[in-house]
């Protein structure tokens, strides 16, 4: 905060957070320090019992259910782990034997890896591949423990922040009594296995849950809540089941139906706003049901009932390609997960909050809503055969789809007030896909780290909406950061048998002079799409339309002679053939620029991105088509092309990428 414009943007992003959440998040770094700066004096404090460890056999966590590609079971064996796509070593080089081995010179530290990665590996999940590998994963996995546990003291940075102890602590606990149970006397303890070196690591686990119970029950993450406090507990149930507490199985059991109440939405959105997030919290209720199923446990009915919503949820915003939109932060999903997901654990009698109506609802009138009560949090307009119209109003969706088109659009808050880790400034972008095909794509998340890039990809011109005077709708900054934000307005749902639309706006460029507000029509139909943007206040800006393709899309080398005949229209080729023409209605320049687009952790590719700039007075009215070909077809004709607002451009300027 070295200038008064960094310390105002520091002062509007505490400005959103609770008294309690400032309270809480001193608290808990005054806890680090001392478990840091006296670390003797805190394992004196943490000390616990051994926990009994108890774990029932007939419940398998989500994790182990999902079959793990990476690390493979010989490469841990080396001592090598790949994570998030990458792999790094974990012996040094300099303490290998001649076989390659070594039982010393671990490297738990991972000090010039990447922060993600360094998490990821503390948390343990990656162990459960070792299941598959009998005797030799058994060997594996007590070899690396007890060198973690020498290794890293307790109280450190990264190991012991609370979220990556949740983790661990519930892999721990699941994984133990798989990889440390007492060999029959009749096994072959292969591979460096004996029978003291697994007694050894189960006591040492079992020493190591007691002390995690007694760490996380004192640092839960109130601070920041959301996904992070929903892990604190996910532990603590099975810590406290592991334990026999059934006193306090009850309070956390309280605790999460708070929480539950609290971060699951209406229409059965996580209120923080990212599918990839969404997903997470749904195996981690999933998981606990299970378990308290397993145990004998009564699932508290709030428990289930979120998570159907929640599964309703995410039947409604998968795309037709069956990927879960990176709307937001988030990384791509397996579809071995997804598959999970979608499938209740056990049956549940509870109704379905997403499902269509089952009388008649007119379409005549718009339907707009603002904050509607759970009863109206779910709007859904459709017909058997014709185009579909369903608004997410709670999490600020809207899902049209019209012949083979099919488009998701943002048109909620950005972030919960309190929470804006995971928010980019994308109100009013969208996603759109034709025949199944992705075509107009979110830049992904590829990092955490704060810098260019992770700026670049939580900002407004990373994503397929308006700028104006290049500044973010919603003020991001740092990693986890967010200062100003877009405030949308009601949107509201129109619906003819063949045509599907939605109008939203948002007020996140009030501050600017001439306070500027955003106001954006879709219109879907089985020709294609009718963008309009309104910019509405007063003075001269410079106004930015970006559109961006998903990877594949090419420029097309031979146009089709329905296009060539107006050079103003670039035409794009999908892989599927497609031919995409683009056209908007006032004088300006597209300009075809390459933008890299996340497919994971630390990977990304070059796509096509579109750009129109306009510089003029407020307000100003964007008309925009995008319309395709198709594969194979000899001539557009007017089957093909949208007509209603998308006039030739009266001066044709040429393309440039």
């Amino acid at each position: 905060m070295s200038t008064p414009a960094e310390f105002g943007r520091y002062l509007r992003t505490v400005a959103h957070l609770r008294p309690g959440q400032v309270v809480a998040r001193g608290r808990l770094r005054a806890q680090r320090v001392g478990l840091r700066q006296a670390p003797r004096l805190a394992a004196a404090l943490l000390q616990a019992r051994p926990s009994p460890g108890y774990w029932p056999t007939s419940h398998l966590p989500l994790d182990g259910q999902i079959a793990l590609t990476e690390p493979s079971c010989p490469q841990l064996a080396r001592g090598q782990l790949t994570l998030l796509g990458h792999t790094r070593d974990l012996v040094r080089s300099d303490r290998r034997d001649a076989r390659g081995q070594g039982a010393r010179g671990w490297d738990w530290e991972q000090a010039d890896a990447p922060l993600l990665w360094r998490y990821h590996l503390h948390y343990w999940d990656w162990a459960w591949t070792l299941i598959r590998d009998g005797a030799h994963g058994r060997a594996t996995f007590a070899r690396l423990y007890l060198g973690w546990r020498e290794a890293i003291p307790l109280g450190h940075p990264v190991a012991w922040s609370p979220y990556v102890a949740s983790l661990r602590a519930w892999t721990l606990c699941a994984l133990h009594p798989i990889l440390t149970a007492p060999p029959h006397p009749s096994a072959d303890l292969t591979a460096g296995l004996t029978a003291g070196l697994l007694a050894q690591t189960r006591a040492t686990v079992r020493a190591d849950l007691g002390t995690l119970h007694t760490y996380l029950r004192t640092h839960q993450e109130t601070d920041v809540g959301g996904n992070h406090l929903l892990k604190n507990l996910k532990a603590l149930v099975a810590l406290e089941i592991a334990a026999g507490d059934r006193h306090g199985l009850r309070r956390r059991l309280t605790a999460l139906v708070h929480q539950i109440d609290r971060q699951i939405l209406a229409d059965g959105g996580h209120f923080e706003r990212a599918p990839a997030y969404h997903c997470q919290v749904l195996a981690d209720l999933d998981d606990i049901a299970g378990l308290l199923a397993a145990v004998g446990r009564p699932v508290p009915r709030e428990l289930t009932d979120a998570a159907t919503r929640m599964r309703g949820w995410l039947s409604t915003v998968l795309g037709p390609d069956g990927t879960v939109p990176l709307l937001n932060d988030g990384y791509p999903l397996s579809a071995a997960l997804l598959r999970r997901l979608l499938t209740p654990p056990f049956p549940h009698p509870e109704p379905q909050p997403c499902a269509p109506p089952s009388g008649p609802v007119p379409v005549t009138a718009p339907v707009a809503t603002t904050n509607p009560p759970a009863t109206r949090a779910t709007t859904r307009i459709e017909a058997r055969g014709e185009a579909r119209a369903v608004l997410l109003a709670e999490s600020g969706l809207a899902v049209l789809t019209a012949g083979d088109w099919h488009l998701l659009a943002d048109v909620g808050l950005p972030c919960p007030d309190s929470l804006p880790a995971h928010a980019h400034a994308d109100t009013l972008a969208f996603l759109l896909w034709l025949d199944a095909e992705p075509i107009l794509v979110d830049p992904g998340t590829s990092t955490y780290a704060p810098g260019p890039r992770r700026d670049r990809e939580r900002g407004t011109a990373a994503h397929s909406t308006i700028t104006v005077d290049d500044t973010d709708s919603t003020e991001v900054w740092g990693a986890f950061r967010a200062g100003r934000r877009a405030h949308p307005s009601a949107a509201a749902l129109h619906r003819t048998p063949t045509a599907a639309t939605v109008t939203a706006g948002h007020d996140g460029y009030r501050h600017l002079p001439g306070a500027p507000h955003h106001q954006r029509l879709w219109r879907l139909d089985q020709h294609g799409l009718v963008l309009r943007d309104r910019v509405g206040g007063t003075g001269q800006h410079r106004i930015t339309l970006r559109l961006h393709f998903a990877p594949g899309i090419t420029l097309a080398p031979d146009p089709p002679a329905e296009a060539s005949a107006f050079p103003s229209r670039p035409v794009l080729v999908t892989p599927l053939g497609w031919n995409l023409m683009l056209h908007t209605d006032v004088p300006g320049q597209w300009r075809l620029r390459t933008t890299p687009r996340a497919l994971g952790w630390e990977r990304t590719v070059p796509a096509l991105s579109a750009e129109l700039t306009v510089d003029a007075a407020l307000p100003l009215t964007l008309r925009t088509s995008l319309t395709a070909l198709r594969p194979g077809t000899p001539d557009l004709g007017d089957r093909h092309r949208v007509s209603v607002l998308a006039q030739p451009v009266t001066h044709p300027a040429p393309l440039r990428r």
